[in-house]
């Protein structure tokens, strides 16, 4: 036997849940190749004007009979601002900021998908010209409100299901959200405009592969739900 430690994870899901993730899991399969290509999927996440590096990022190399290196306790600061990013297999369709003053709310949301659809015209004119592409969110409050499913509707903007408590089946939190943010811990931006730059920055040195694979990696993780 050997001593480990626990895996942190969203929540325990039950019984119920487990089996809906394997729906879920398996209506994206079926779905086929094309309609995978036509998905964009998108969320929120919060940018820090300073966030910790993680524990690989502060390690340094030691002989063994070196002592440990020490570091004082930190946390994230308190400044920051909300990124919200849209993307699919070719790279970013349409990212935005969230204005100050303003929350993550049904009607924010609507905008949102009001600028994204313009984005979709212009950058992905062949999805936009059959109506061939398809949104794909989570299941957050403002994400699954009665207006934003209404404007859905109205727009013929086709879904596909999002597994509820399961950040490790959604592109933006599996892959785009970590790699994004990882060469932003450990320093410090002195304004909201420093923030924005070089998150920026980092986002659009994303390579397109890079978006391909993970969606490759969305169809392996659909794979190991249904087989675990």
């Amino acid at each position: 036997m050997r001593r480990i430690e626990a895996r942190l994870v969203p929540r325990m899901l039950n019984v119920l849940q487990k089996e809906h993730r394997i729906a879920v899991a398996k209506e994206m399969l079926s779905l086929g190749q094309n309609v995978i290509e036509g998905i964009i999927t998108g969320d929120e996440t919060w940018v820090y004007e300073y966030d910790i590096e993680t524990n690989q990022q502060s390690s340094e190399w030691r002989f063994s009979n070196e002592p440990k290196p020490k570091k004082p306790r930190q946390s994230r600061s308190k400044i920051k601002i909300l990124l919200t990013v849209f993307f699919d297999c070719r790279g970013v369709v349409h990212f935005e900021f969230l204005p100050s003053g303003l929350t993550v709310n049904k009607e924010y949301y609507v905008s949102v998908l009001k600028r994204l659809r313009e984005n979709v015209r212009r950058k992905r004119p062949e999805l936009w010209r059959n109506n061939s592409w398809f949104l794909h969110h989570d299941n957050a409050p403002a994400h699954t409100s009665q207006i934003v499913r209404d404007y859905l509707t109205k727009n013929n903007i086709n879904t596909v299901p999002q597994a509820p408590y399961s950040p490790d089946m959604a592109p933006c939190d599996f892959f785009l959200f970590p790699r994004l943010k990882l060469p932003l811990r450990g320093k410090h931006f002195e304004t909201i405009e420093a923030i924005k730059e070089n998150s920026q920055k980092e986002l659009k040195a994303i390579p397109k592969s890079a978006y391909k694979k993970c969606f490759e990696d969305w169809k392996t993780r659909w794979h190991m739900c249904i087989a675990y």
